[in-house]
């Protein structure tokens, strides 16, 4: 009897992953996979002088890597939901073998010229000769056709680059967790909603060990850096010196000390810059786009600098009615709105524009009734049925909720896991979809099960999960990645769900279902009050439907700041040449925000996404995706958003090309057989509300 606890091919059995566990049975894991490998390679030696088809050459490979995919995959993902000292010390341990295993595939000769092989002497249609071009160009993007002095650098380098992308997330995790204030004061909670005030308050009694019950009226409470304490008190607290104090921290994380990335950071481009040299790019984004949409940075440039002047003129009117706004309600004429002042200011302005208090809208909004309307949403556009179970699958949390998808004809197609609330001692921030299994017709047979991750705000004692309007937007975006994950029709492993699919079109699904967040029917039938059922106002639908547009320049600024900064560190070696990343990302700054960054403000040193991340040289993929994404919606409301046939047609259309093809076709392909033609900006900046300040 197998008593492992990497049963690939299963659910995992998350408890029984311990440190001491992973540490006893992983190495056995990695051996197997070496044993397999060396196997396949003497296979492939006697088949290349004979017979090379799909299935001696693609599906072994194909077997062995999702093996390693799913048990690495396992730990990553408990290091990043489940973190502790220890299991983040088995995660180093392991990722320099991890990186080396995956060089050793990618550099093997055999298993080269063996696809070259296949490819020649085999008539394959469009999807398996995608597949195998995918493969070759990933086998030379690991160093494949180095000379071994050469190869030997390269693999230092992934090794290096795999070490410091763990210590970036760790210094982040570890600044985030290290900074608060203990308040005892009234005065410096002035203005903080109930809900913001209970989480401080529970978390103060927590920290400092108290017996009785916590106060949540007369304190303590603990500010600190987690997301959803962050966000309330920058944009509800009336003390400004604690709102500047908990900003600088907030945007100088791991920048001070030995938990300083600044050099972690000048290190990573440096490494990027040698390995792709070493491949024969120019830089790490000549590298990074080749396996992308976009293609070349020109393109990329092109796209951003048409988002990046209509967002600047309106940013800079946003600004000027924020500052005009401000000083008319007892702000120092004397001076200027700072960085920590723009969410209160902001907050204060919405509810004047539009009698809108996000915050009173929560109890609109609890976790169940969300889910259920998504849920309901789903089944109308994509004939599927969400059913919870979470009964059924092993959990790494208490607060994870399982769930199976069934098909018209009620077979099971899927499954995902949720884990909805913030754990900032444990788990990392952000929102994200990874996959747990990949739908795999081939040998070990699987449907597909993913993770969606989100950082909600909990459940109290008395309330559930009550979300604001973001973080249902949040929810909405994480099942669209889902969607593609699990709906996929592509009996091809290597193509199927997100697989294959290029980074920047990867962002379609998710960014399309955010858009029926404002879509009266959709959002009405979600909108229930937690304790009278009382369904959320027309009225208050319009003021979020208008809120929409509210500040759409400075945030949309904001994202370009990021991408640009991204492209640029990641480009323009020469230009950069002596300046540090702080120095490039002022100078961008510069055409890229109406406020300047202050000096304390060291974004670069937090930004996980293209440090410690998937996104260098890919950020604006967001943007990119976005494109597609508006353009796709905007189908839907050419239809007519009221009239629920025409709305089933073209759901079940989206369903049978965006979500069902996944990584089968380029995704320009894709996007034409669903909407008859090439992608237009035009519905995102409408989206946007930046078409009023286009000249």
């Amino acid at each position: 009897m197998d008593t492992s606890i990497f049963k690939y091919g299963e659910l995992p059995e998350f408890k029984k992953f311990t440190p001491e566990n992973i540490s006893k049975e992983f190495p056995i894991v990695l051996e197997k996979i070496a044993e397999d490998f060396r196997n396949i390679e003497k296979n492939l030696s006697n088949l290349i002088q004979k017979d090379l088809n799909w299935n001696n050459v693609m599906n072994p490979l194909n077997e062995v890597n999702e093996i390693l995919r799913w048990s690495w995959g396992v730990i990553s993902h408990l290091n990043a939901v489940n973190n502790s000292e220890n299991l983040r010390d088995i995660y180093s341990k392991f990722l320099p073998d991890i990186i080396s295993l995956s060089n050793k595939f990618g550099q093997s000769k055999i298993i080269y010229n063996s696809l070259i092989k296949l490819k020649e002497t085999n008539n394959f249609d469009q999807i398996k000769n995608r597949i195998l071009n995918k493969e070759i160009l990933e086998m030379q993007h690991r160093g494949i056709s180095l000379q071994k002095k050469d190869q030997e650098e390269f693999n230092n380098i992934s090794e290096k680059l795999g070490k410091l992308s763990t210590n970036f997330s760790n210094n982040v995790l570890d600044a985030t967790n290290k900074w608060f204030l203990i308040l005892n004061k009234k005065s410096e909670v002035d203005g903080l909603p109930e809900r913001a005030l209970e989480l401080m308050a529970i978390s103060a009694h927590n920290h400092l060990k108290k017996d009785g019950d916590v106060d949540i009226q007369n304190g303590p409470w603990k500010l600190s850096l987690d997301i959803p304490t962050y966000t309330s008190f920058m944009t509800y607290a009336t003390d400004r010196n604690l709102r500047e104090k908990i900003y600088k921290a907030f945007v100088g994380r791991a920048s001070q000390g030995e938990k300083n990335n600044s050099q972690i950071i000048e290190e990573i481009l440096s490494l990027r810059t040698k390995q792709a040299n070493l491949l024969g790019y120019k830089s790490w984004a000549e590298l990074s786009l080749s396996t992308k949409m976009a293609k070349k940075i020109k393109n990329v440039e092109t796209l951003l600098e048409e988002l990046r002047e209509p967002a600047f003129k309106t940013a800079k009117i946003e600004l000027e009615t924020l500052n005009k706004f401000s000083k008319e309600n007892g702000f120092p004429k004397s001076q200027n709105i700072e960085p920590w002042d723009i969410s209160y200011w902001s907050e204060l302005l919405r509810k004047e524009k539009f009698n809108l208090d996000q915050e009173s809208l929560r109890p609109w909004f609890p976790l169940n009734d969300v889910l259920k309307g998504l849920f309901k949403l789903s089944e109308k556009l994509f004939e599927i049925k969400v059913v919870e179970a979470t009964e059924e699958a092993p959990l790494w949390n208490d607060d994870v909720l399982f769930f199976n998808i069934f098909d018209k004809e009620d077979h099971k197609i899927a499954s995902f896991y949720l884990d909805p609330y913030s754990r900032p001692e444990s788990k990392r921030g952000g929102a994200w979809m990874d996959e747990c299994l990949n739908k795999n017709n081939v040998g070990r047979k699987s449907l597909p099960v993913a993770y969606l991750v989100c950082n909600q705000t909990p459940p109290s004692k008395d309330k559930p999960s009550l979300m604001s309007f973001e973080e249902v937007q949040t929810l909405f975006h994480e099942f669209g990645h889902g969607l593609q994950h699990m709906l996929t029709t592509v009996n091809l492993p290597q193509a199927a769900g997100i697989n294959n699919v290029e980074w920047d079109a990867v962002e379609l699904p998710s960014q399309f279902m955010e858009n029926w967040c404002f879509h009266k029917n959709t959002l009405l039938n979600i909108a229930k009050h937690y304790k009278t059922g009382e369904k959320l106002s027309d009225e208050n639908f319009e003021k979020l439907l208008k809120n929409r547009t509210f500040n759409c320049g400075m945030a949309t600024l904001r994202q370009l700041h990021f991408a640009i900064t991204d492209l640029r560190l990641h480009s323009s070696i020469d230009k950069n040449e002596g300046k540090t990343a702080d120095e490039v990302r002022r100078e961008i700054a510069k055409q890229t925000t109406v406020i300047a960054p202050i000096p304390e403000d060291q974004f670069l040193c937090c930004f996980s996404h293209i440090f410690a991340g998937g996104y260098s040289a890919g950020y604006y993929s967001y943007k990119w995706a976005e494109v597609l994404s508006a353009d796709a919606f905007s189908m839907f409301e050419e239809a007519d958003l009221g009239n629920t046939e025409n709305l089933k047609l073209i759901g079940k259309k989206f369903k049978d090309t965006i979500l069902s093809l996944g990584g089968s076709l380029p995704p320009l392909e894709v996007f034409k057989l669903f909407r008859g033609r090439e992608p237009q900006t035009d519905p995102l900046i409408r989206y946007l509300g930046l078409s009023r300040a286009i000249s």
